[in-house]
């Protein structure tokens, strides 16, 4: 990949940027309240956002600029099973169609604003929704941290060296994310899947035909595998149970991250979110046409220094400078909107879960927006501090594990929605069980997503998280069977 600074395609970078900086800040006057001084307008933009607001803001903050980069780069590293994150893209729809309107109505009707304020309401339990708010606050720090690690890929494409170019993108994004809150993300979506989608579709339009179309392109893919003696553009039949639990594991955990519920709680009504369920999976498209770029990263015979390399060198080698600096600012203006949607997520459930439960329980709508406006800025800068001093493994270490861990929020937020049966004692002993056992695992296995599962003769590969789930809902269930007496709060009437 080239290293000199890009003239043209920095000019053109900047443009876009520049752009979606002034939209940033424009956005605290689109739709405006009476006030911003609110959790409810400043964390979840007033509950107004319509269908479409609504597919532009899940889909930008579910498919992320890391997205755009790891997924190619897995396949372009293992083949055919790095295509596991389409099928999960597709089971998680029928979920979200299910489960997130009963959930938005319970959150609208009661007032909540994060998944712990519903599990508090359901059950009752202090220790069970600070176990959910805990876990979704961690989850989400790494998560952060992978956006801004596109970003970077990014901004290192372009030619600039050092962190000063991540650390300015950075003050922008945390300066209109504490003036405009939800609605900065929301409005600049529009603009970053509008330019991601016309990058992609350039993208596989163009680079077969440079390279003798798409025979030639998955012909050198599959000789490249069998040079290295690793990968395949087919699954391998020892990969099926693999793929297939990696691929429901993921679906389950997708909409337990505090992000993604931050746009199903923004939403209009719940017919909005069902519409959302429908077409939201146009978006899977992008993402299947987006991992074929990695198969074509070998038929361009890219020299790389890192996998993650592999779209910003096919956009450089194959296009113009200014339409790979156009590719760039996409990939970086797809960082921005799910960085502040998840910092917003875990400002609400600080504010929310931890300092109105804990520290001041009588606090007014205007002292919970002020905190979760400083709360969003630390955990940017938490993440920052992870990408500049910490190994970039590291964040993905920790990413592996934060969809392992929010899987075990899953029975608390989940189950009382429909059922009484459970207790917080029982779901509380199911989590930590789920939590640690699933971390041990994934530990023993060098922080492995996968794990050798053996019962007797039946051996499979299966994902670490989907264990560790199947082990909080039996120990769940029969810690309720010794503790049968469900603890329903006056608030959980309503659920």
């Amino acid at each position: 990949m080239k290293t000199e600074l890009d003239i043209p395609a920095v000019a053109v970078f900047l443009f876009f940027f520049a752009l979606v900086t002034v939209m940033g800040f424009v956005a605290s006057r689109w739709r405006r309240p009476k006030t911003l001084a609110s959790l409810d307008e400043w964390g979840l933009g007033g509950r107004q956002f319509g269908t479409w607001i609504t597919w532009f803001l899940v889909g930008g903050d579910f498919y992320t600029a890391y997205t755009v980069i790891a997924v190619p780069a897995l396949v372009y590293s293992v083949g055919a099973y790095g295509f596991f994150a389409l099928p999960y893209t597709i089971l998680v729809y029928p979920i979200v169609f299910m489960v997130m309107p009963r959930l938005w109505q319970v959150a609208k009707d009661n007032g909540y604003v994060t998944a712990a304020d519903v599990v508090h309401g359901r059950y009752g339990s202090r220790m069970l929704e600070a176990a959910v708010a805990i876990t979704g606050v961690v989850a989400t720090m790494p998560y952060i941290a992978l956006q801004l690690i596109g970003m970077a890929t990014a901004v290192k494409a372009l030619g600039f060296e050092g962190e000063l170019p991540l650390i300015a993108a950075f003050v922008v994004l945390a300066l209109y994310t504490y003036s405009s809150g939800l609605r900065a993300p929301a409005l600049i979506a529009f603009v970053k899947d509008i330019m991601i989608y016309i990058a992609v579709i350039a993208a596989v339009s163009v680079i077969p035909g440079k390279l003798g179309g798409y025979a030639a392109v998955f012909d050198a893919a599959d000789q490249a595998f069998k040079a290295k003696g690793s990968g395949s553009i087919l699954l391998q039949p020892g990969q099926y149970v693999a793929y297939a639990t990696l691929a429901l594991g993921s679906a389950l955990a997708a909409f337990m991250y505090p992000h993604t519920l931050t746009g199903i709680f923004a939403s209009k009504s719940a017919t909005t979110i069902r519409k959302n369920a429908v077409l939201l999976p146009a978006y899977t498209l992008m993402l299947g046409l987006l991992a074929l770029l990695g198969y074509m990263g070998h038929a361009a015979k890219l020299k790389l220094a890192s996998n993650n390399d592999v779209v910003p060198a096919l956009f450089q080698t194959l296009f113009p400078s200014w339409f790979a600096g156009f590719a760039f600012a996409a990939i970086a203006i797809g960082a921005l909107v799910p960085a502040a949607v998840m910092s917003i997520g875990a400002a609400n459930l600080f504010t929310r879960n931890f300092w109105k439960a804990y520290v001041n329980p009588q606090v007014d709508s205007a002292g919970e927006a002020a905190v979760a406006k400083i709360a969003s800025l630390v955990v940017k800068v938490g993440a920052l501090l992870v990408i500049i001093y910490l190994p970039t493994q590291f964040a993905l270490d920790l990413q592996l594990l934060g969809g392992l861990w929010i899987l075990q929020t899953l029975p608390a937020l989940i189950f009382g929605l429909f059922t009484r049966w459970f207790t917080a004692p029982a779901l509380l002993t199911g989590w930590v069980v789920g939590l640690f056992g699933g971390t041990y695992l994934a530990w023993t296995d060098g922080l492995k997503p996968l794990h050798m599962l053996s019962i007797g003769s039946f051996q499979a590969t299966v994902y670490v998280g989907l264990i560790a789930l199947v082990a909080n809902i039996v120990v769940a269930m029969l810690v309720n069977l010794v503790v049968p007496k469900p603890v329903v709060t006056a608030e959980a009437a309503g659920t």
